[in-house]
């Protein structure tokens, strides 16, 4: 259970403290008042230790691994407190928090993530597109702890660019890089994806030759987690990838990263979850929704349930609020709402992706109150995503409703394609405008989709 940051001996994770009880910003709806009411940030005692006090030192010729590492260790012998990156550009490999350890990068500091491979190994226990191996290690990483926490106004890079980790993506967009024979994901992603099918033992989904880049802040298994303040450029994959957590955080985060597959939050298999206040300005979707990647998301078989999302800004990406694509676990109760998206390059607005492969059940999905300024697929549900309809696991939905939408310019209002065996069915929308909408809608294969005033350039509008 989350601790009351009433508790004697401890402050919150920025130092203040914290409200006996949240904003009731979810009042409007009473289970996500509830959920709200749940969502504790850890606290933390009143204890630090600062890297330089440790030896570590400023510059790019230096490795503080070994202060950042020393610094945790003692601090969670002592029972936890938090770790300080004081002002300074700092080099690192990866960094394991343990129980009760908040990573603290203060304001002015800049800590690097030195991009060589061999550093994050040992492998570790992670998952990667929703299906789970022995891979490289998380640039910062937590597996079964309680109470971490990675804070403050300081900046986190993580040394993603065209030289590093990202060509691994293979070709991708107009890039100059290209398939490489031999370092490229596919032939490890391949692999594992039909490892996952066969039901291989996590133990041994293990390669010599492996190209799957590591997400950047990847909390595995761990209950109360606070992502709060810090700034993110140049991941090598994911940035913000919380697995089958409870109690999660992530707060005032600035995510800025247009490397390939650079999702900004992707909360994967959890349970109450709170994303509020972030700006995301991506490579790929800003926040997404995941619970497991097909034969190995239904082995797992754990929802992403119970997330609210609140005040969001999200600038360019694949999609602002996205579900899936890695989605066979199912998704259940997401509250969305007061979020802002506008940008030439924000390719979607509100999205579901899935397919006949993944499959999933998505229920009692809310939406409300976003404004959206230019994007060009406002409203996407697409069952045909990837591999199409290929597949025995057809999707489901239940209870998806996005109420008071405002477009101000769209290439499309609607892209919506279901099955003619398994049509888009529990949809109610109501209170949409689109200012300007260029071209018409696509709508295929959708059933049972409740109607309320729609307006499409300043016109009624029906599906």
């Amino acid at each position: 259970m989350a601790q009351s940051s009433a508790a004697a001996g401890v402050i919150s994770a920025g130092g203040c403290s914290t409200a006996m009880t949240p904003v009731n910003d979810f009042a409007w709806n009473e289970e996500a008042q509830a959920i709200r009411n749940r969502i504790t940030p850890p606290v933390f005692p009143d204890r630090s230790v600062t890297i330089t006090d440790l030896g570590a030192k400023p510059g790019k010729g230096h490795n503080v691994a070994a202060q950042i590492k020393q610094a945790i260790e003692q601090l969670a012998e002592q029972g936890g407190g938090k770790v300080i990156v004081p002002a300074g550009e700092f080099y690192t490999g990866p960094v394991h928090l343990l129980s009760n350890i908040n990573l603290h990068i203060e304001e002015g500091a800049v800590l690097h993530f030195i991009p060589e491979p061999e550093l994050y190994k040992p492998y570790v226990f992670t998952r990667w597109e929703g299906t789970e191996l022995m891979g490289y290690s998380p640039l910062i990483y937590a597996f079964e702890q309680t109470n971490v926490a990675v804070t403050g106004k300081g900046t986190l890079e993580g040394g993603g660019s065209p030289t590093h980790w990202w060509p691994w993506k293979g070709k991708w967009k107009e890039a100059d890089w290209g398939d490489h024979p031999v370092e490229n994901q596919k032939f490890t992603r391949d692999i594992l994806r039909q490892m996952g099918e066969d039901n291989v033992p996590v133990s041994e989904r293990v390669f010599d030759e492996n190209y799957l880049r590591p997400p950047f802040i990847q909390p595995y298994r761990c209950t109360n987690v606070l992502v709060e303040g810090v700034t993110i450029k140049n991941s090598p994959f994911w940035l913000v990838n919380p697995v089958l957590c409870e109690n999660v955080t992530v707060r005032d985060v600035h995510c800025d990263s247009h490397g390939p597959n650079s999702d900004g939050c992707d909360p994967e298999s959890c349970k109450d979850v709170l994303i509020e206040d972030c700006v995301f300005n991506t490579g790929d979707d800003c926040i997404a929704i995941k619970s497991g990647r097909n034969g190995d998301g239904r082995r797992v078989a754990t929802p992403c349930e119970n997330i609210l999302i609140n005040d969001c800004k999200m600038e360019a990406g694949h999609g602002g609020v996205v579900i899936g694509s890695e989605i066979s676990g199912g998704v259940a109760n997401l509250y969305a709402q007061h979020c802002e998206m506008s940008s030439p390059d924000l390719d979607r607005g509100i999205r579901i992706k899935t397919n006949s492969i993944r499959g999933g059940h998505l229920k009692n999905l809310n939406y409300r109150y976003f404004r959206i300024g230019k994007v060009k697929d406002a409203i996407v549900i697409n069952f045909y995503y990837e591999e199409g309809d290929v597949g025995q696991f057809q999707p489901k939905l239940e209870a998806i409703t996005i109420d008071h939408l405002h477009v101000v310019e769209a290439k499309r209002a609607f892209m919506m394609r279901g099955y003619p065996h398994t049509p888009i069915t529990g949809v109610t929308l109501k209170n949409i405008t689109f200012e300007s909408v260029e071209a018409p809608s696509v709508v295929e294969n959708v059933a049972e989709v409740t109607q309320q005033n729609i307006r499409v350039n300043g016109l009624p509008y029906e599906i």
